[in-house]
C-alpha cells in the first residue's frame, strides 16, 4: 500500500512500480543501435545478435515481477464484477423457479397478466444484462493505485439491494411458503426495476458527472517547460492523472534529452579553461579546506567576469547551429527527392515487365534507402534525434510512403518536424512507468489550487488545478431606432 502523500499510478499497457526509490535508482537499459548506419549501409542483409548482461536480467524479472501483480490486480476486480454480475442476473430468475420446485403443488394458475409479466422480466433482463456490459466492462484504460470511489459505492449499493430482497424473499415467501404466483412474479418485476434504475443512477455517477468542466489543470513539463492544458470536471485527482497521461502521449513533444545538454556542456566548456594555482605552498592543518576554498571563489569570480562575454557566444552559437541544420535540411530533402524520383522511374519500368518480377514496396526501400541515409544521418545527428529513429523504423515508414504514394515532403515530415510521443515506438517513449505524488489524498476530488505530480524516470509532470470562474453575462437592450439616421445632400456642387 502506497503512502498518503505518494502513490503509483500506471498506464494500461504500463507496469506499475511498486517502489518509486529503486525505479530511479535502476535506470532502464536503453536499446543499442549503430550509430553510423548512415555511413556503412549499402543494403539490408544478414542477422543480427543481442546479448543480455546480469543488468538487464534483474531488470526484466523486476518488469515480470510489477507486471504479475499488476494483472493479478486486474483479474481479481474482473472476477468480483463478474461474480456479483451473475449474482444479480440470477436473483429474479431464482425468485421464479424455486416455489415450481418446492411446492409446485399448492401455487395457483398464472392468467394471462402473469404471463405478461414473464415476458416484462425477460425483456428487462435482455436490456440490463446490454447496459452493465457496456459500462462496466469495457477494456481498462489504467491501473489505478487506490479504489474507484463511485463504483465501489455502487457495487456495496447491489449488493446490499441483493441480499434485502434475498431476505425478505425468504421470510414471506419461503418459509410461509406463499401460493400467490401472481405476486411472486410482481416481486420479481420489482427487483428488476431496481436494478435498472440502480444502473440510472451509476450513469450519471460515472459518465454524466464529469462532462461539465469545472477546472483548468495547466501540465509542465520539469525538463524544458512544454505546457499545455486541460479543462476536467468533478474527478479525483487519480482520475485527473489518467485523463493527464492519456492526453500527454498525443498533445506533447517526445522527451528529448539530448537537446537540454546543451547549457550543461556550455557552462562546463566555461569552466573548463580555468585554473587555479596555490602560489603560497601548503599550510597548517586547515590548508586543503582553505584551498579547497580559495579555489571555488577564484572560479566563481572568473565565471563572473566571463558573464559579459558568454551571451555573445551563445548567439554566435546558435546561429552556427541554425546554419548547419538548414544546411544539413537542403541536403536531406535533395537527397530524399532524387530517391523518389528513382522509384518512379522504377515504377515505370516495372509496369512492363511480366507480374511474377515486380518489386514489392520492402525491397524498393531497401534499393534506395543507401542513397539517402547518410544525408539522414547527419541531419538526425545535427538535430539530435538519431536516438529516436533506428534504420528499421525509417526503412518501414518508407515502404509505407512507397505503398500508400506519398510525396518526399510527406515522408519527411516525421524527421523535420518533432511529433507527439505516440509517433515513436513504445521503447522511445522514455515514460513506461509513472508515480503520482500528491499531498492530499489521491481519492479525494479537485480544488483550487491542487498540485501533484507525475514523476518518470527522466522527468515529470507538474500539474497545477485552477477553477474556473464565474461568469456573468448582463443584456442591454438596443432600441432598433437607435441605428436609423439622415443622409444630408448638398443642393449645390463645386464646379
Amino acid at each position: 500500500m502506497a503512502q498518503p502523500g505518494q502513490a503509483e499510478i500506471s498506464m494500461e499497457e504500463l507496469a506499475l512500480d511498486s517502489k518509486p526509490s529503486e525505479q530511479h535508482r535502476s535506470l532502464p537499459a536503453q536499446p543499442h543501435q549503430d550509430d553510423n548506419w548512415g555511413e556503412t549501409t549499402t543494403a539490408v542483409t544478414g542477422t543480427s545478435e543481442h546479448s543480455l548482461s546480469q543488468e538487464d536480467i534483474v531488470r526484466i524479472s523486476k518488469d515480470l515481477d510489477d507486471s504479475v501483480g499488476l494483472d493479478c490486480k486486474r483479474y481479481l476486480n474482473v472476477a468480483l464484477s463478474v461474480i456479483l454480475g451473475l449474482v444479480v442476473f440470477l436473483t429474479p430468475l431464482a425468485f421464479l423457479i424455486l416455489p415450481h420446485l418446492l411446492w409446485h403443488d399448492r401455487l395457483k394458475a398464472c392468467g394471462t397478466a402473469c404471463e405478461g409479466l414473464f415476458i416484462s422480466v425477460a425483456f428487462k433482463l435482455l436490456i440490463l444484462l446490454l447496459a452493465v456490459w457496456a459500462l462496466f466492462f469495457r477494456p481498462p484504460r489504467a491501473g489505478l493505485p487506490r479504489i474507484f470511489v463511485f463504483r465501489a459505492l455502487l457495487a456495496t449499493l447491489v449488493l446490499l439491494f441483493v441480499l434485502s430482497y434475498w431476505l425478505f424473499y425468504g421470510v414471506r415467501i419461503l418459509d410461509s411458503q406463499d401460493e400467490d404466483y401472481q405476486g411472486i412474479v410482481q416481486y420479481a418485476v420489482s427487483l428488476v426495476d431496481a436494478l435498472l434504475f440502480i444502473h440510472y443512477l451509476a450513469i450519471v455517477l460515472l459518465e454524466l458527472r464529469q462532462l461539465q468542466p469545472f477546472f483548468s489543470l495547466c501540465v509542465t513539463r520539469s525538463t524544458d517547460g512544454a505546457t499545455q492544458h486541460y479543462n476536467l470536471g468533478l474527478l479525483s485527482i487519480q482520475r485527473a492523472a489518467v485523463v493527464i497521461l492519456e492526453n500527454y502521449y498525443k498533445d506533447f513533444p517526445v522527451h528529448n534529452p539530448a537537446t537540454l545538454t546543451a547549457s550543461k556542456s556550455r557552462a562546463a566548456k566555461h569552466l573548463a579553461g580555468l585554473k587555479v594555482y596555490n602560489v603560497d605552498g601548503p599550510g597548517g592543518n586547515n590548508a586543503p579546506a582553505g584551498i579547497a576554498q580559495s579555489q571555488s571563489r577564484a572560479m566563481i569570480a572568473a565565471a563572473a567576469r566571463r558573464r559579459d562575454s558568454s551571451h555573445n557566444e551563445l548567439y554566435y552559437e546558435e546561429a552556427e547551429h541554425e546554419r548547419r541544420v538548414r544546411k544539413r535540411r537542403a541536403r536531406l530533402v535533395v537527397a530524399v527527392e532524387e530517391a523518389f524520383t528513382h522509384i518512379r522511374r522504377m515504377q515505370e519500368e516495372e509496369q512492363k515487365k511480366a507480374p511474377g518480377d515486380v518489386m514489392d514496396p520492402r525491397e524498393a526501400a531497401q534499393a534506395i534507402f543507401p542513397s539517402m541515409a547518410r544525408a539522414l544521418q547527419k541531419y538526425l545527428r545535427t538535430t539530435r534525434q538519431q536516438h529516436l529513429h533506428s534504420m528499421e523504423s525509417i526503412q518501414q515508414h518508407l515502404a509505407f510512403c512507397i505503398t500508400n504514394n506519398m510525396t518526399p515532403k510527406a515522408f519527411l515530415e516525421s524527421y523535420l518536424t518533432t511529433g507527439p510521443t505516440l509517433q515513436y515506438g513504445k521503447d522511445r517513449w522514455l515514460a513506461r512507468q509513472w508515480t503520482l505524488i500528491s499531498e492530499a489524498s489521491v481519492t479525494s476530488g479537485l480544488k483550487d489550487g491542487t498540485v501533484f505530480l507525475l514523476k518518470c524516470i527522466d522527468f515529470s509532470l507538474v500539474v497545477t488545478t485552477k477553477k474556473i470562474p464565474y461568469i456573468q453575462l448582463a443584456e442591454e437592450f438596443i432600441d432598433p431606432k437607435s441605428h436609423k439616421f439622415v443622409l444630408r445632400l448638398q443642393s449645390e456642387t463645386s464646379v
